[in-house]
């Protein structure tokens, strides 16, 4: 049965495909030949357009002629002198020639010495040197004929739009130069009939002078004056002097693509260009795959539709399957977790009030007797004692319960300390190298906890490197944002732990920080080691991620946030408090476990102070109340009714005045006591953990400032 549907699957697969290729296979086809008459259409757009304004220009030209031929002859045979006397005649007949043509600016005379003799601009003519002028200068060495100048402003005292001029020579009787006759062309009517004739997005026409000259273009030519500058669309054609033709290029005036057919025209050195930006042509074609796609897509999508509803009906069997197995693999994992997170806080507080009976009874007998036996028996017990402790502090991290005593640590020098430990945790033919940064990285953490990740990272390496290889641990910053699962975001130390072991497969990759999950055999490893340093990080604000290729080693990241507080020195311990003997200092000890009471006020009593014993939270208030000569609460967290907790507020309300600090082996309120800012101290504790808590609460009171 399994590989029956295997097969459907198959061929369901091949049919999604042919429904994919078959249709992409029609468009492609449909696209090409759409294409290619689309490009054809252009073509025949851009030689209209070309036909049209070839045969304006003509007309507008032929126009032009006709008037300087007609000025010509109404002052053939005339002087300078004649014309200059007969200048308001002349300028009434030259304007009603002007005011018949929409083309034309103005018309003019000139002497010989480029100075306007008549002109429809003004009456009477002003008289300035116009002999600079490229339509004067043409024509002073010899006659060459009918002259279209380049588009140029008008000078002063003359205003208006710009104009290009058209002029042929004024010859004397007797042959010699007498001056010039110009018409002074609008390249505004021009540009105006090329917007009425390509009214398509992206039309292009322009008249050019056969030296690049630019008369007259639409689009206008915006910013600086570029009528001067030969327009790089009909540079090539100019310069293989081609009188008509077809090409594709680049303007460097605007850096637009355009398709152009141009035109020279006849006895003239004049080109006319039409065209279209390839950008428009090709919008004209996508605009026709749209209207395909239109009609293409719905079906096309259907039959996809279709295919995938058959093949999502095939595939549910066994997503199906795959969903149940995932989920009762995690309600697995959780109920394991959560199973042991109850356990682990269960047993954690009373585990370890017991250790501390023992270290404290431990202690008190090594007071008592000095024999060399008993001093091995009592290091055997010290010993059981630190590693009952670090056990239960394993288990508490592993169940993500410990509550972790943070402290702001320079990270470089936290594992440059730790290196020497390291170094003789695993084998001579490891080499392990540290690369601290160049300034103090200093994150929020609790330093213990962070060697034992540190040892676990170190302990996975070594078993990962049978034949030796090298640990690299190196350190820097880096700005997060939104990173990772956690969605971290901020400024993040970031200590990369990498090996040149084995590796680790793919498959067991993503199970690597499951509890009690281990490849390692039954009397070498308990899975606990990563997943205590995912519970560190987790603890600590952070996150861990690792890296790995089979073969290649393994890399570790441990993403930790920076703190601005400067970092804790060991030199910075308080120092022991010394009750004055004349007013010895009073401490109100609060603890329901008589054993641990006892052991408590023993080093209480070591430390120089009276005890007043409570077993409870409201025998304590009791005595607050009764006595004025308490002047210090140590009291537990989790005893029965009120909790310690609860007494540390009602003490900070109503006698702020007296210092308290809490103990407690383990308890969810921990952290809510230290963000309130209260000592405390993790049981089992030592003399000279309470003697140094001790001294710390005193310290804070003898600094408090008086009201």
């Amino acid at each position: 049965m399994l590989t029956a549907q295997r097969d459907s699957l198959r061929l369901l697969r091949a049919i999604l495909v042919a429904s994919v290729v078959l249709p992409i296979a029609l468009f492609s086809y449909a696209s090409w030949l759409s294409y290619r008459t689309n490009d054809a259409y252009a073509d025949r757009q851009i030689d209209k357009t070309r036909d049209i304004i070839t045969e304006h220009a003509l007309k507008v030209f032929e126009s032009v002629q006709r008037s300087i031929a007609e000025t010509a002859e109404i002052v053939r045979d005339m002087s300078d002198e004649d014309i200059r006397s007969a200048e308001p005649a002349l300028y009434a007949r030259l304007q009603r020639l002007v005011g018949g043509s929409e083309q034309i600016k103005s018309i003019w005379i000139f002497d010989n010495t480029g100075r306007p003799l008549v002109n429809t601009m003004q009456l009477p003519s002003p008289r300035p040197d116009l002999s600079d002028r490229d339509y004067f200068r043409a024509h002073l060495d010899k006659d060459v004929g009918l002259y279209v100048g380049r588009v140029l402003q008008p000078r002063p005292p003359f205003d208006g739009a710009p104009f290009f001029s058209v002029s042929r020579r004024r010859n004397a009787p007797d042959g010699s130069f007498a001056g010039v006759i110009q018409v002074s062309v609008l390249p505004d009517y021009f540009e105006g009939f090329y917007a009425k004739v390509g009214r398509e997005d992206g039309s292009f026409a322009s008249l050019v002078r056969d030296d690049g000259a630019i008369l007259a273009r639409m689009p206008a030519i915006n910013g600086a004056d570029a009528s001067v500058k030969p327009d790089g669309i009909v540079g090539q054609a100019i310069r293989e002097g081609r009188s008509e033709g077809r090409m594709a290029t680049v303007s460097p005036l605007d850096g637009i693509e355009r398709r152009v057919a141009f035109r020279k025209l006849p006895n003239l050195p004049v080109y006319v260009f039409a065209g279209l930006e390839t950008r428009a042509i090709r919008s004209m074609w996508l605009a026709q795959i749209g209207a395909y796609l239109l009609v293409g897509l719905p079906a096309t999508a259907a039959l996809i539709a279709i295919v995938l509803l058959t093949m999502r009906r095939t595939q549910k069997l066994y997503e199906e399957a795959d969903r149940r197995h995932a989920a009762e693999n995690a309600l697995k994992q959780s109920q394991r977790l959560e199973s042991l997170g109850r356990l682990t806080g269960g047993v954690a507080h009373d585990f370890n009030n017991l250790l501390m009976v023992v270290g404290g009874s431990v202690q008190k007998l090594r007071r008592r007797h000095s024999d060399l036996q008993d001093i091995r028996s009592f290091d055997m017990i010290d010993s059981a004692v630190a590693k009952g402790t670090a056990l239960t502090r394993q288990l508490l991290s592993f169940s993500r319960r410990h509550n972790v005593a943070a402290k702001p640590v320079d990270l470089g020098e936290a594992v440059t300390k730790f290196a020497d430990v390291l170094r003789q945790s695993v084998r001579s033919d490891i080499i392990i190298t540290i690369e601290p940064p160049a300034e103090p990285v200093v994150v929020m953490i609790d330093p213990n906890e962070f060697e034992i990740a540190l040892l676990n990272l170190a302990l996975n390496a070594r078993d990962a490197m049978p034949d030796g290889g090298r640990i690299t641990i190196s350190i820097h910053t880096e700005a997060l944002k939104n990173f990772g699962p956690r969605r971290l975001t901020g400024t993040y130390a970031i200590l990369c732990f990498a090996d040149t072991g084995v590796g680790i497969p793919d498959d067991i990759r993503e199970r690597v920080f499951e509890p009690f999950f281990t490849t390692k055999p039954v009397d070498r490893g308990t899975g606990l080691g990563l997943s205590q340093i995912y519970g560190f990080v987790q603890q600590s604000s952070g996150a861990i991620t690792v890296d790995s290729e089979l073969g290649r080693g393994t890399r570790f990241d441990l993403f930790l946030p920076l703190t601005k507080e400067a970092p804790a020195r060991e030199d910075q311990t308080p120092t022991a408090v010394v009750p004055d003997a004349k007013v010895p200092k009073t401490l109100l000890l609060v603890e329901d476990h008589p054993d641990v009471a006892t052991v408590a006020a023993d080093y209480a009593a070591q430390c120089g102070f009276v005890v007043v014993p409570a077993n409870c939270a409201e025998a304590a208030i009791e005595v607050l109340n009764r006595r004025r000569d308490i002047d210090l609460v140590f009291s537990d967290i989790v005893m029965p009714g009120m909790s310690g907790l609860e007494l540390a507020r009602l003490i900070r309300e109503h006698h702020p005045e007296t210092p308290v600090i809490l103990a407690s082996g383990y308890s969810d309120r921990s952290a809510s006591a230290l963000s309130e800012g209260f000592l405390l101290l993790q049981k089992p504790y030592t003399l000279e953990a309470m003697r140094g808590a001790l001294a710390q609460a005193m310290q804070r009171e003898a600094v408090r400032p008086t009201a």
